[in-house]
């Protein structure tokens, strides 16, 4: 029987997965299910209850390989969790709901300025403290004394433990609620009292406690399975990346990949970091890494956008067969200047303010997702740029197999040495390497070849367009 088993629960956005790892980092089992919205009255909530019931499920199977030891929360970081009385108070918003606009007009002349939270103003509840801002709104008294907010890794973590925490990775992931270089909450969460709500902050890697007795009876799982705090899926795939020797010590960018494309430059032993030139516009921001250095950072909806263009559930695309005809597709469309202009989810990405359309869209559907790859492509580049990423560039996620798009910004950026890593390489082993579970990877990075078709005069066309000029014919 396997013994000192880890459990990595991350709840993205788009996805919820569950794995299971041995001692020495190697892949036991996963397990996934697509998340969905529910509804809560003024607004549309995340499914916290669809998800714990699946994880106890999945949870009793695991416990059938062996031994589990420890269990490490990861989750994305636009959602925040309210607690009074030892429950959740009320359903936590899920960040595309938004917000009355005299609500949100109020909040916006009240947060702080970007130069001190690194965090850029966003629609809906991509902030969270505006979430926290509209439940006070519709729940007179819920953030007053006896009220604990957790960001949404760490209510995982109390789920599991009963212990509340919170943790920089999250409340410094674009909340309005925490200055990274001050280390300190936001005036805008200290003005509103919410800083003496936060639950005690604590460490990522931090032990809160053993499972509870409710989950261990529910799960069949040890009663001394020790919960960490854990952290943000992007910080957690950043820590993925710094396990290789390509990357470790050096000038390197992780561009994480899924419901959103997240780019985090890490300055090697000898660079600076210059944080000061970043584009507030254009959806860059500051995060913070595990161990509370701040990081420049530039999103973007890539994961959403290539599900709306390719009229394909993201979630459920099965990326790898299809990689043959999407490379076959691509000259066409290069020839034929087939492109996306963006954006097709306004307000965020470094086109916040475009609307995205079609220039000489294709029929043909192997053609229209070989198109949308080279436009995910060029805005994952446009958004490098933005935050000065250079040397090593590693691709991680769902659509690092997607070869027409990593190949494209292989091609794209050729002082640039690309990378991908394999799926046992991504968040979840980010998160074993925070506990100390996972060492260096035995096998090397593999870099990515650019594409064979050239593709710099669609390029030069499609920053042209993207910047609003036209094209002569």
């Amino acid at each position: 029987m396997r013994e000192g088993l880890t459990v990595v629960l991350d709840v993205g956005k788009t996805l919820t997965k569950l794995s299971l790892w041995t001692r020495d980092g190697g892949l036991v089992a996963r397990e996934t299910r697509p998340n969905r919205r529910v509804e809560a009255g003024a607004y549309a909530a995340l499914d916290a209850e669809g998800v714990e019931a699946w994880a106890i499920e999945v949870l009793s199977g695991f416990a059938r390989h062996g031994r589990i030891s420890a269990i490490v929360p990861v989750a994305h970081g636009a959602a925040v969790a309210v607690l009074r009385d030892g429950q959740l108070a009320c359903p936590s918003p899920d960040y595309e709901a938004a917000p009355p606009a005299a609500l949100r007009a109020a909040y916006d002349a009240d947060r702080d300025v970007f130069a001190e939270t690194g965090s850029p103003g966003l629609p809906a509840g991509l902030n969270v403290a505006v979430q926290l801002a509209w439940l006070e709104r519709l729940h007179p008294g819920l953030l007053d004394d006896g009220a604990v907010i957790l960001t949404w890794a760490q209510y995982w973590a109390w789920r599991l433990s009963g212990v509340a925490a919170t943790e920089v990775t999250s409340l410094g992931c674009h909340s309005d609620l925490w200055r990274p270089m001050a280390a300190a909450p936001s005036r805008l969460a200290v003005s509103r009292g919410w800083d003496r709500r936060l639950a005690p902050l604590r460490r990522a890697d931090e032990v809160l406690g053993p499972i509870t007795a409710d989950w261990a009876a529910r799960t069949g799982l040890p009663a001394d399975v020790q919960v960490h705090c854990g952290l943000h899926d992007s910080n957690a795939a950043l820590l993925a990346a710094r396990g290789f020797a390509e990357i470790a010590g050096e000038e390197a960018t992780v561009l994480s990949t899924g419901t959103w494309f997240v780019a985090m430059r890490s300055p090697g032993r000898e660079a600076s970091m210059d944080t000061g030139r970043l584009s507030e516009s254009r959806d860059c921001l500051i995060n913070v890494d595990a161990y509370g250095a701040p990081i420049p950072s530039a999103r973007f909806m890539g994961g959403r956008e290539i599900e709306i263009l390719s009229g394909v559930d993201a979630r459920r695309i099965d990326i790898k067969p299809d990689q043959p005809a999407l490379l076959a597709a691509t000259p066409e469309v290069v020839a034929a200047r087939s492109m996306v202009l963006p954006t097709f989810t306004p307000g965020v990405g470094p086109f916040p303010g475009a609307e995205g359309r079609w220039l000489n869209a294709p029929e043909d559907p192997y053609a229209v997702r070989a198109a949308v790859s080279l436009y995910a492509a060029l805005v994952a580049d446009t958004s490098l740029s933005l935050i000065g990423a250079r040397r090593a560039i590693l691709i991680e996620g769902r659509f690092a197999e997607a070869e027409v798009f990593v190949r494209a910004l292989a091609s794209l950026r050729p002082d640039d040495a690309v990378y991908v890593s394999n799926a046992q390489h991504d968040v979840s082993y980010g998160a074993l390497r925070l506990i100390g579970v996972a060492g260096t990877p035995s096998a090397p990075l593999e870099r990515v070849k650019p594409l064979e078709v050239d593709i710099s005069g669609y390029a030069a066309d499609w920053r042209r367009l993207a910047a609003g000029v036209e094209v002569a014919a």
